[in-house]
C-alpha cells in the first residue's frame, strides 16, 4: 500500500467571507451593563450541589463519578515525574487523548476557546449511568457537556464548571446479519448492520465490519472519530462519494433525552428526533449511547493516487489548476474517487486521493491522462513527489501492521487494530489559527463555469492553501446516496456540491499547562486573516455556500444557514419539543442563539 497523506495538517477550513474580526465581535459575551439574567450554577454559587449529593450520584453510577483534572496537571505537580512524562510521550497519540477525561483532539483555537476541564465527569458504562448524570444536571441546574473522544474542532465537549457525561468506556461493536429497527417490522426489510456504542471509534468499526467480516460501514476518514459525534455531524469518510454519509446510514439509535428518559429512536419511533440526530449537530439532542448503522457489500479493491507537482511560474500554475479541473470532470467526478487535492501558495498541486471499486489497472488508467500531460510538460513543471496510483485488496485497507501509512497505538493494552493515518498526525493536538469551509456547487463544473472555478482556486491559493475534499460533497454519487443524504438534517447543499473546500492552519500543540508551549499571537492572527482572504475569493463564485458543521468556522455569524440551511427551522422546533430548557447547549448548536457564549445564561 502506498504512503497516503490523507490530509496535510487539517486539509482546510469553514465558510464565510466576513472577516474574523467581525465574527469575534458578534461572538462577544454580554457587557457588564446588560441586565442580570438567571443562569446555571457554578462551584462558588450557593446552589452548587453539596458533597452528599455528589456522593449519591457516584453511588447511582457504580462509583464512576470522577474528578477531572487538566490534561497537563501532572506536569504542574511534578515536571520531572513519571505522570508528566507519560503525558508528554503520548500527547501526539489521538487515542491517548480520547482516553483522558480532559483530553481534546486540538489544543484550542485562537480567540475562540481553550481546553478547560469539567469539575466532575460520569464515566458512563451504560445508558443508565448517562441517564443518572442527565437527571442530576437537570435537577441541580448544572452546565452539562458530553464527550466521547473529544474530536471536536469547536471545543463542544470542553466547558469549565460543568458536569461531563463521558461515553468513551462504552465501545462495544456488534454485527447483525438481518437487523430490523424496533417497531419497523412491517415497514423496513431486514439488512446487515453494525451496532456501536457511543465511545467506539471509526477504526473499531472498520476492523469489525471490513477486516473481520468483509463488509463496509461508513465511518470517518480520521480513524479516531467517535461513532456518536460522527453521525450527529453528518459523517463523511474517504469513500462517502460511493456510500454516502454516516448519518444517512443510521438505522436506529439509543439516546438519553433532557428528561432523563432512555429512548430508542428510528424511522418508526420518535422519527422526528431520529431525523434530528442524523446531522443536526453533536451535543444538542441528548446523550447518544448506541447507534446501529447499515453495512454495505465490500468492493474488492480500495486504492489511492498521490504525488505533488510544482509549477515554475504563476502562469504555469494557473494552467495546471485549470487542467486539473478539466481532468477531474472527465475522469474523477463519479462514485469511485474521493479525498482531496491541495492547491498551495508555493504553486504546488498536491494529490492525496482514494478510490473504491477500481482494480489496479483501472486506477492507473484513470490518472494516466493527467500524469502523462504533467510529465510531458517538464518546461513548466517539476514533480517534487512522484506521481502514482494503485489499488489493492480492500479488506486490508485498515491493517496497521506492516502499513507505512498507519501509525500504531503501541500503548500497553491498546487493541492491536488501532492506528491512525500518518497524514493526520499534524492535526493531533494542533492549536488552530483559523478554519473555514464551504460546499462548492456542482454547476461550477459546467463548461461555462470552469474558468471561473479555476480562477477562484488560483486567487484563493495566493493567500492560503486550499484543499478540495471531493468525498464531502455528494454530487456525482449514485442516486440512492444523494436521496438518502436529502433525508438527513445535514444542509441540503451537500447533495448538490461536488466538494467541500477547506482552508485552515495552525501550529503545534499548545495545551494549557504544557511545558514550553507558546503562541506568537500576532503571527497567528495574521495567519487567520489570510484564511479569511482565501475564503473570500471562493465566496465570489459561491456566495451562498453552506459549511460542514464539524469542519467550520467558530466565528461564522450565519451559522444556522451555513450548517443546516432550510432544515434549521425544523431542527429548532424539534429542539423545543425534546429539550425546551436547553440542557444540551453547545457553541453554534441548534437553539444556542438564546444562550450566552459560555452556555450558562439564557438570554
Amino acid at each position: 500500500m502506498p504512503k497516503i497523506r490523507r490530509r496535510d495538517f487539517l486539509g482546510g477550513a469553514a465558510a464565510a467571507a466576513v472577516p474574523s474580526s467581525v465574527w469575534r465581535a458578534c461572538a462577544a459575551p454580554p457587557t457588564a451593563d446588560a441586565p442580570k439574567r438567571l443562569g446555571r450554577v457554578r462551584p462558588d454559587d450557593p446552589g452548587w450541589p453539596k458533597a452528599d449529593s455528589w456522593r449519591k450520584l457516584n453511588e447511582a453510577t457504580g462509583g464512576n463519578l470522577i474528578t477531572v483534572r487538566p490534561l497537563f496537571a501532572p506536569c504542574a505537580a511534578d515536571a520531572t515525574g513519571a505522570a508528566c512524562e507519560d503525558v508528554l510521550a503520548n500527547m501526539r497519540n489521538p487515542f491517548y487523548l480520547g482516553d483522558q477525561p480532559a483530553g481534546t483532539e486540538v489544543s484550542g483555537w485562537l480567540d475562540a476557546w481553550t481546553p478547560a476541564p469539567s469539575v466532575y465527569a460520569v464515566k458512563a458504562r451504560n445508558s443508565a449511568d448517562a441517564a443518572a448524570a442527565v437527571k442530576f444536571a437537570r435537577d441541580n441546574n448544572l452546565r452539562l457537556v458530553i464527550k466521547g473522544t473529544g474530536h471536536s474542532y469547536q471545543g463542544t465537549s470542553s466547558a469549565p464548571d460543568s458536569l461531563l457525561v463521558w461515553t468513551r468506556a462504552m465501545n462495544r461493536v456488534t454485527l447483525h446479519g438481518n437487523f430490523v429497527p424496533q417497531g419497523c417490522e412491517d415497514r423496513i426489510a431486514p439488512s446487515p448492520a453494525v451496532t456501536a456504542e457511543a465511545g467506539a471509534v471509526s477504526i473499531d468499526l472498520y476492523h469489525a465490519v471490513t477486516t473481520e467480516a468483509g463488509r463496509y460501514v461508513q465511518g470517518g476518514g480520521c480513524t479516531d472519530t467517535g461513532a456518536a459525534g460522527l453521525v450527529q455531524s453528518g459523517g463523511f469518510g474517504s469513500f462517502s462519494k460511493g456510500f454516502g454519509s454516516a448519518a444517512a446510514g443510521l438505522l436506529e439509535a439509543e439516546i438519553v433525552t433532557a428528561d432523563g428518559a432512555i429512548l430508542t429512536v428510528n424511522a418508526c419511533t420518535h422519527a422526528d428526533l431520529f431525523w434530528a440526530i442524523k446531522g443536526g449537530g453533536g451535543g444538542s439532542w441528548g446523550v447518544l449511547t448506541k447507534l446501529t448503522l447499515r453495512t454495505h457489500q465490500l468492493p474488492e479493491h480500495f486504492g489511492a493516487a498521490w504525488g505533488t507537482v510544482r509549477a515554475k511560474s504563476e502562469d504555469a500554475f494557473k494552467t495546471l489548476v485549470a487542467r486539473f479541473v478539466e481532468f477531474y470532470v472527465a475522469n474523477l467526478f463519479n462514485p469511485n474517487w474521493g479525498e482531496q487535492i491541495a492547491i498551495a501558495p508555493d504553486n504546488t498541486l498536491e494529490i492525496s486521493m482514494v478510490c473504491q471499486g477500481l482494480d489496479d489497472a483501472q486506477a492507473k488508467r484513470a490518472w494516466a491522462p493527467f500524469f502523462d500531460w504533467v510529465r510531458a510538460s517538464a518546461h513548466g513543471y517539476t514533480i517534487t513527489d512522484e506521481l502514482g496510483a494503485r489499488a489493492a485488496d480492500s479488506r486490508h485497507w485498515w491493517d496497521v501492521a506492516g502499513n507505512p501509512s498507519m501509525i500504531p497505538d503501541n500503548r500497553a493494552g491498546a487493541p492491536p487494530w488501532r492506528g491512525w493515518w500518518s497524514g493526520d498526525q499534524r492535526q493531533v493536538g494542533a492549536f488552530l489559527h483559523g478554519y473555514d469551509s464551504l460546499w462548492l456547487p456542482a454547476f461550477l463544473l459546467n463548461p461555462e463555469h470552469r474558468p471561473a472555478l479555476a480562477g477562484a482556486l488560483f486567487a484563493a491559493s495566493r493567500f492560503k492553501k486550499v484543499t478540495l475534499h471531493f468525498n464531502k460533497g455528494l454530487a456525482g454519487a449514485p442516486p440512492d446516496v444523494v436521496t438518502a443524504a436529502r433525508e438527513t438534517a445535514t444542509n441540503p447543499q451537500v447533495a448538490y456540491a461536488f466538494a467541500l473546500a477547506i482552508i485552515a492552519d495552525g501550529e503545534a500543540a499548545a495545551y494549557p499547562g504544557e511545558p514550553h508551549a507558546s503562541i506568537d499571537v500576532a503571527a497567528a492572527r495574521k495567519d487567520a486573516h489570510a484564511i479569511d482572504l482565501a475564503t473570500a475569493e471562493l465566496r465570489k463564485i459561491a456566495p451562498s455556500a453552506g459549511s460542514y458543521v464539524s469542519e467550520s468556522n467558530y466565528f461564522n455569524p450565519a451559522w444556522q444557514h451555513a450548517f443546516w440551511g432550510a432544515n434549521y427551522n425544523r431542527l429548532y422546533a424539534i429542539k423545543q419539543k425534546y429539550d425546551p430548557d436547553g440542557l444540551f447547549i453547545v457553541h453554534h448548536g441548534v437553539a444556542s442563539e438564546v444562550w450566552s457564549p459560555d452556555g450558562f445564561t439564557k438570554l
